[in-house]
Order: structure tokens, then sequence, then C-alpha cells
């Protein structure tokens, strides 16, 4: 990934992340992520829409934005394509997000004990 790019993102809490339908129609999403070794990591329900999309079409855009993914005015527009990770690359990916998130990451894993630990997904995004 592009120093320039990761500079985009740096401070970023959110991205507003852009996932393909089969016709072509963009769908964003705001997400929490972590940079990890020149790859950005989030972690979603396996049955989301934007999993579902990205296992049709692994290409992707992002910007930095606000909670309700609302894109900053400054921000860029960045390209890359999304991937599922292995179990312990999402265990990692889990682990930085709590260290990055803290009590908020945390608080999301007791609604998911709660909700029964439907599964989740780790997915890695690499810029282009």
């Amino acid at each position: 990934m592009p120093a320039q790019d990761l500079n985009s993102l740096a401070g970023a809490r959110y991205i507003s992340l852009e996932t393909y339908r089969r016709n072509g129609q963009a769908v964003r999403t705001p997400v929490w992520f972590v940079e990890d070794g020149g790859r950005l990591l989030f972690y979603s329900m396996a049955t989301a829409g934007k999993v579902k999309r990205i296992r049709n079409n692994p290409a992707v855009a992002l910007a930095t934005s606000d909670a309700r993914g609302r894109v900053r005015p400054d921000a860029v527009w960045l390209r890359g394509r999304a991937s599922l990770l292995e179990p312990a690359e999402a265990e990692r990916a889990h682990k930085l997000l709590v260290k990055k998130y803290g009590w908020q990451r945390r608080l999301l894993d007791v609604f998911w004990v709660l909700s029964g630990r439907k599964p989740r997904a780790a997915l890695a995004i690499v810029l282009d």
C-alpha cells in the first residue's frame, strides 16, 4: 500500500466501504478498520450484504467517513480488492481491532455472544 494512501487514512476511526452488487450498483457501508502490514482489516457478520457482495466481486472503494458513513469533505477515494481471512489471521485482526477501539469493540463482542455467536467474517483490503 503506498504511503500516501495510508496517510489519507491516518487517525480515521471509520471508512465508508463501497462494495458492488451483481448489477454494478455501489453500496456504501461504514466500517471500523485497522491497518496491518499494508492491509486494512475489518470484521462483519458472515451473512452481511457487504460480505456476500465481496464474495461475488472483490473490488472495493473506500474513503474516510463518520460513524454514519458520511464521507468526509477532504476524503480521498481509494480503490482496492477485499478478501476473506483465514482463522489465524482473523484472530490477529480481532486483537488489533480491540486494541484500536477498546471498550467499544468489546461491547460489540458481548452483543455477538448474546446473539448466539452468529458466524463472523474477517476481511482484508489491499489497495491498488
